[in-house]
């Protein structure tokens, strides 16, 4: 089943809703300039009450490994998405970039330089079964390193296939930016992604859902499953 997360999660309303619908994640902006922005204490008040088979994804934009841990330990979640071309992406105890025993770290970066610029990504040969450097999966999405996300605008899906084939073989793909229920369906069609990410395609207002539109994504990513 492709991997779902609801992003840019604000209150305990929208954030049952999405798991109502079947989002497999959920997602809690820290970047202090985004509009869904949330803070430890009140995105842990939302944490504490969600089923714990559900992922609380904190997402993250130049951060330093030790602020993304504290706020990780007092908001309580299971994964991390960094948005950062500094990361140290192994996670090694040793290094002081351990956020845990089970916590997932998701790194995202911009799709567009991959076939604008030519960018390569070579297979490792290493395997889904060894992922990159400790990285459980790669977010793709229309960011930029002055908006790093929430653009609401999609990608070249056409020109990144072969890019997120490659991707693929390494580790898992998500796809992000200007995803809606009206659209996703191509996106998996073309793509063929591990799972996909949604923030304003699902909103009614930045910060609030629409739960309308929350409930027709995720079918709408069920129903391409069954075409696929």
């Amino acid at each position: 089943m492709t991997w779902v997360k609801i992003c840019g999660t604000t209150n305990l309303e929208d954030a049952l809703t999405a798991v109502d619908a079947g989002a497999d994640a959920l997602g809690f902006i820290f970047y202090e300039k985004s509009p869904r922005r949330i803070d430890p204490e009140t995105a842990s008040g939302i944490v504490f009450q969600l089923p714990p088979k559900v992922e609380k994804v904190g997402v993250f934009v130049n951060e330093s490994p030790a602020r993304m841990i504290e706020i990780g330990r007092r908001a309580g979640l299971t994964a991390f998405q960094v948005h950062s071309g500094a990361l140290a992406t192994k996670t090694d105890p040793q290094a002081g970039w351990y956020p845990g025993p089970g916590i997932r770290i998701y790194l995202a970066l911009p799709a567009a330089p991959f076939f604008e610029q030519n960018i390569q990504w070579v297979p490792s040969g290493r395997g889904l079964a060894d992922p990159v450097e400790g990285i459980a999966a790669i977010f793709l999405d229309s960011g930029t390193e002055q908006r790093p996300g929430g653009t609401g605008a999609t990608f070249d899906w056409e020109k990144a296939a072969p890019v997120i084939a490659s991707m693929s073989q390494d580790t898992h793909v998500v796809v992000a930016g200007g995803l809606n229920p009206s659209n996703v369906c191509d996106a998996i069609r073309i793509l063929h992604p591990w799972g996909v990410d949604v923030a304003s395609g699902v909103e009614a207002r930045p910060g609030k859902k629409d739960p309308k539109k929350v409930r027709e994504f995720v079918q709408a990513v069920r129903r391409a499953e069954k075409s696929a």
